[in-house]
């Protein structure tokens, strides 16, 4: 008796995909759920997960999702507050970087700077090249390894809790020495600081307790403040509230806000700043 299983069919007659248009449709279920792991992918297709992790790397070279440790994230999709610096780097590139070079033009030489960590204030330090003679504290441990030595003439990491997952430390924004017998009070003429999420009656939220608090006190110590925050934190509300619209002077932004965030920054008195292409 012939055989009638097709190609594309396997012993039981079931449905075989061949490996294009299973990663084609893995691509596509990706960028639909925005987040998922190996193993619900492994078992949604019926292929082993060895299958799905060279699947994933290669879809990554291709650049059409985010590789990461345990399954993949769509290019667009908005990180969860768990998900790693190094993962958040690889979204919104292209708004961060035009946020960066705008922000980076708000600072002045022989001026104190505080910058909060996250992967907008990354691109900001690389965007200072012409600035010197700057004294800098933040509270990233990636910004030393990615700021020019040029640029500052000191630069402090505040200590604290280390947050592996968002490479920075979390307590007081001060410094303890030994001749001073305790705490040096500190003050900065700009504070930059990015935020995870803009709301018309919530503010600037992120994720975290200790980081809210940590960014709110970073704050009250500068008499300048900019928010950077990128289109895609406009509207939402997320656990830990930072501050009120009102205590920022400026936005920085890749795009203008909706009607009901601007109306509300309009109100609160804070100057909004978009970067052009030009700024890219």
């Amino acid at each position: 008796m012939a055989d009638d299983l097709t190609p594309d069919s396997d012993s039981t007659g079931q449905s075989r995909r061949l490996p294009a248009g299973r990663k084609a449709e893995l691509a596509a279920y990706v960028a639909e759920v925005g987040q998922v792991t190996v193993a619900k992918l492994a078992e949604r297709f019926a292929v082993s997960a060895d299958t799905i992790r060279r699947d994933l790397d290669q879809l990554d070279a291709d650049g059409l999702l985010i590789r990461t440790h345990g399954g993949a994230v769509s290019l667009s999709a908005v990180p969860r507050p768990d998900t790693g610096l190094d993962v958040r780097m690889r979204l919104q590139t292209t708004a961060k970087e035009k946020i960066g070079a705008l922000t980076a033009s708000l600072v002045q030489d022989g001026t104190a700077v505080v910058i909060n960590a996250g992967t907008t204030t990354l691109a900001v330090v690389r965007q200072l090249r012409e600035q010197r003679e700057l004294t800098i504290a933040t509270n990233s441990l990636r910004i030393p390894a990615e700021i020019s030595p040029e640029v500052y003439r000191d630069l402090y990491v505040f200590g604290g809790q280390v947050r592996l997952s968002a490479q920075a430390t979390v307590g007081p924004v001060s410094f303890k020495t030994a001749s001073a017998g305790g705490d040096v009070e500190v003050r900065f003429d700009l504070a930059i600081i990015a935020v995870g999420a803009i709301d018309a009656e919530g503010g600037f939220s992120t994720s975290n307790l200790g980081e809210a608090a940590m960014m709110a006190e970073m704050m009250d110590h500068a008499t300048t403040v900019a928010v950077l925050a990128d289109h895609s934190k406009f509207g939402r509300r997320l656990f830990a509230q930072i501050a009120d619209l009102g205590r920022a002077d400026y936005l920085l932004t890749d795009s203008e806000p909706p009607p009901e965030v601007a109306d509300a920054l309009d109100e609160a008195g804070v100057k909004v700043l978009v970067a052009s292409t030009e700024d890219s």
